[in-house]
């Protein structure tokens, strides 16, 4: 145990009386006394400098902002990620969710006798045989609906099968029965249709312009992801522009896909159809095609190129396309030297490995006289090169058009007119 004194306050007093009355003491006695008083007042203004220093020049730092508002919902801290939210919010209603349903058959498992059944050897083996059919889901996609009675945008590899049945699931958990209007033959895209209960008005998506998309800028994929999980969002970039791919699916399906983008936005099985949007929430393409051997490199359509499909349903009711009726490669100069080749631009009109014929009897092209061998140099004036096909051309014109070609025959150039003819589904 410790034994503490008590406390002596009279001789405390006397020393600082003693203190007080030495000159020497009381001048340094002053001394501390006016450092402490500047010592506080300097480290005062110095914290609240560095305050003030913080809001002005680190205008992103919001220290009294929780990242909660009023209504305890979360609140963006950035702008891009506003606008992604704010896109979300605004157009993910109108995109939906397509199922696809078929009847399939229903086996069943039976034992018999190989040898027949009067045969005196008991022997029996398993063997199936059908007992009916029953409708189940065999796939799923995506599609956004433009217009306000219930035009659906989506893939044509994902309505391809004329004896399935579609359903559209909106994003309110409505389910419609949808028919399949229009296929595009040349895209990848095709039209349908659900009806609405009571007339009421769906809600639509806005187009936005794709010929002016630029490499880096953040756009959103929003789609049916894997085929279970409807309105999945993801984000990314715009990895390239003008793409060409050669696209396959499932039942054989296959196509070229030119002038098309690029994106390391996640695309799953079952976004095909849905749309890529730009921060402004704007269709600016749609969805097709992934590269299953690499990671994050997704393609979509461009959304101007779908703008004639939509135009053209609502007009008529069918997508049409003017046709010229050749089979061609593009010449580049690996194939101007294989060849022997005067020219390393043009379609050469050519048949198929297996003996698809190069002119399509009956065609434009046929009447016109183009002939296998034949060298396009320019559609309607304009040049036939790698990066602006005949195809792409040709699909800025449309049925009964007149137009002049500048063909390339054994080494002489000749100009024929053809009237284009008219390609649909």
């Amino acid at each position: 145990m410790y034994d503490i004194a008590p406390f002596n306050f009279k001789k405390l007093k006397k020393s600082f009386k003693k203190i007080y009355q030495n000159r020497g003491y009381r001048v340094v006695l002053i001394i501390i006394l006016i450092s402490s008083f500047f010592g506080f007042m300097a480290g005062f203004f110095s914290s609240t400098y560095f305050c003030l220093d913080l809001k002005d020049y680190l205008p992103g730092l919001n220290i009294n902002s929780p990242s909660l508002n009023q209504n305890n919902q979360y609140a963006s801290q950035t702008s891009q990620e506003e606008a992604i939210i704010d896109a979300v919010k605004k157009y993910s209603p109108a995109v939906v969710s397509i199922i696809i349903s078929k009847d399939v058959p229903i086996m069943e498992e039976y034992f018999y006798n190989p040898f027949g059944e009067d045969s005196p050897f008991i022997f029996e083996i398993p063997g199936y045989r059908q007992k009916g059919t029953e409708k189940q889901e065999v796939g799923g996609g995506t599609g956004f609906i433009v217009s306000e009675d219930g035009l659906i945008l989506t893939n044509k590899h994902v309505v391809l099968d004329d004896k399935a049945d579609y359903t559209v699931f909106t994003n309110d958990g409505n389910k419609y029965s949808a028919k399949v209007l229009a296929k595009d033959p040349v895209q990848d895209l095709a039209i349908i249709k659900i009806e609405a209960v009571d007339s009421k008005s769906f809600p639509v998506v806005k187009l936005g312009d794709s010929d002016n998309l630029q490499i880096g800028q953040t756009v959103i994929a929003i789609g049916n992801a894997l085929g279970e999980f409807r309105n999945t969002v993801s984000v990314g970039v715009i990895s390239g522009l003008g793409r060409t791919v050669s696209a396959s699916g499932s039942g054989g399906f296959s196509e070229i896909l030119e002038d098309i983008i690029q994106t390391d936005a996640a695309i799953n099985k079952g976004n095909s159809g849905g749309p890529l949007l730009n921060l402004k929430g704007e269709v600016i393409g749609i969805n097709t095609a992934i590269a299953e051997t690499a990671q994050s490199i997704g393609f979509a359509i461009p959304i101007n190129m779908a703008k004639r499909d939509i135009k053209q349903v609502k007009e008529s009711g069918k997508i049409i396309y003017p046709f010229l009726g050749v089979r061609y490669v593009l010449i580049d100069d690996q194939l101007k030297e294989k060849n022997s080749l005067s020219v390393n631009y043009g379609a050469l009109v050519i048949k198929g490995e297996n003996s698809e014929t190069a002119v399509t009897p009956g065609s434009a092209a046929d009447k016109a006289g183009i002939k296998e061998g034949d060298i396009i140099l320019e559609f309607g004036g304009k040049k036939i090169t790698q990066d602006n096909s005949l195809a792409k051309i040709i699909a800025d014109y449309n049925p009964e058009d007149k137009i002049t070609l500048k063909v390339l025959r054994k080494g002489e150039e000749i100009n024929i007119d053809v009237i284009l003819g008219e390609r649909s589904e």
